[in-house]
């Protein structure tokens, strides 16, 4: 009874709900400069009576909505950033950017954050209809997730300290438990500087920054037989040294991004690049200036959270599509090479543990997941990175995906931008919204469940203590920034 409550509070506003995803999703906002975004979900909060406070970590952007009293303190996770360079307009099935390099929801963040929302203010209504249930319920905006870490500058601030559990979801092109751990990175920049000089008349009086990036990448290439399997380099060249090929460039920038399973083995990866860098700085006779961005941890999967999860999602059940939602999925699956599709059928596998020989060739077969996943423990790594991982440090968390797109549409893609705003994605959101209010009053109603998730991240640390991986001196950077 009471949870039907939850569901008929999400059904009763859901197109305010459907709305806010939209506006988020048209005002596409990279991270820590997501002020219309915020503004939006903060205003939906103090619409149902949260009172709220911005400015969290030292980021404008950032804020939390809380209702209730005592505990325990739940908190429900919502992300609103977009990426850069993923203009695309809203069911076209071709590239087509609204604006030609402009920014594009690619990873469903303008449903993550409004889903998560729509869930607090639906366990708000129950507190409020049944007062003596007490605790209370926290909706965390979290911005900045894409190439910012922001939960990760949240944390480093005390954010999620007080806080008992934490809950969150995810777009996807599969329904299930998030159970898997992901990589901790580091994010940092190296700034090469030279000298200029004539390139014709005098290159010898130069010193080439650009040359110094170009052995750096060559340098990092040739490192990466020699660290663990499961570690990854990324590297961009942000500052090629400007447009004259005459002139020896005397500034030049590349940023990398340094992925290991654990803090530990990306810091020790960090110190050879480290090395490598400063090296390609003595063979240019140029110097370099090393300066760290960001930083997140692994993500910690807690067993018993998920269980409840688990059983609150086979309640809810997979999203019913219609012959609408199917035929554009259809229309969008025609543009998937593939490869993708097989990428996404490994993910299923790596994620069910050999439980989807059946689910397997239903997704083969239908352009949206019909189904649930088989619920596995921990079942692989993800060599992914989430901010969340954070926060699974301090608090046991738990995470479930939602499909909302076609199944095999790669994250980060027009694709992904262009089915955003769609009725499937608008009811695989509603749906992760009930299961998140769903979990969450099984937690109000049974409060020996929180110390039962605490014991078991006590175990799985097994007296490590969580530490920022990001230095204090460091701030939050806007996507315009590079130091």
């Amino acid at each position: 009874m009471e949870k039907q409550m939850l569901d008929t509070c999400i059904d009763e506003r859901e197109e305010s709900f459907i709305k806010a995803s939209d506006q988020i999703w048209a005002a596409a906002e990279t991270r820590f400069d997501e002020y219309k975004s915020a503004e939006i979900l903060q205003n939906l909060l103090k619409e149902a009576g949260f009172s709220v406070q911005q400015g969290l970590g030292g980021i404008d952007t950032a804020f939390v909505g809380s209702f209730g009293s005592g505990h325990p303190v739940i908190a429900l996770l919502g992300e609103y950033d977009a990426l850069s360079g993923l203009s695309q307009q809203s069911g076209v099935c071709e590239p087509s950017p609204i604006k030609a390099g402009g920014n594009g929801h690619g990873c469903g963040h303008n449903m993550l954050g409004t889903g998560a929302l729509a869930a607090a203010i639906a366990v708000k209504e129950y507190l409020v209809k049944y007062p003596g249930s007490g605790g209370t319920i926290r909706y965390y905006g979290c911005p900045g997730e894409e190439g910012g870490s922001g939960k990760t500058f949240m944390a480093r601030d005390g954010v999620f300290d007080g806080v008992d559990l934490a809950l969150t979801w995810h777009p996807q092109t599969y329904t299930g438990i998030y159970s898997m751990r992901t990589l901790a990175n580091f994010q940092v920049y190296f700034k090469f500087h030279g000298k200029s000089a004539h390139a014709g008349v005098a290159p010898h009086l130069g010193r080439s920054a650009l040359d110094a990036v170009e052995l750096m990448n060559v340098g990092a290439n040739y490192l990466r037989e020699h660290i663990i399997p499961g570690a990854r380099l990324h590297y961009a060249v942000t500052n090629t040294g400007g447009l004259s090929p005459n002139v020896v460039q005397a500034e030049a920038e590349v940023v990398y991004l340094l992925r290991a399973p654990k803090i530990k083995q990306v810091r020790e990866i960090y110190a050879r690049v480290c090395d490598i860098a400063q090296g390609a700085a003595l063979m240019t006779g140029t110097s370099c200036e090393i300066c760290f961005n960001k930083a997140c941890s692994d993500y910690i999967p807690n067993n018993a959270l998920e269980k409840i999860m688990y059983e609150n999602l086979c309640s809810v059940g997979a999203p019913v599509w219609t012959e609408e939602n199917i035929k554009t999925a259809h229309e969008f699956q025609a543009t998937i090479t593939p490869s993708e599709l097989e990428n996404d059928l490994n993910i299923v596998h790596e994620l069910t543990q050999g439980k989807d020989k059946d689910i397997l060739l239903q997704l083969k077969n239908t352009p949206l997941s019909p189904v649930v996943l088989p619920y596995v423990y921990n079942a692989a790594l993800q060599t992914g990175s989430t901010d969340v991982g954070d926060v699974s440090w301090i608090v046991p968390t738990a995470q479930l995906n939602v499909a909302c797109q076609a199944f095999g549409t790669p994250g980060h893609s027009w694709q992904n931008v262009a089915q955003g705003t769609l009725p499937a994605a608008h009811r695989g959101m509603l749906l992760a919204a009930k299961v998140l209010a769903r979990t969450t009053i099984d937690v109000l109603q049974n409060p020996e469940l929180v110390q039962t998730a605490k014991k078991e991240l006590e175990e799985t640390l097994a007296g490590e203590k969580y530490s920022c991986p990001i230095p204090e001196k460091i701030q939050p950077s806007h996507i315009q920034s590079k130091n």
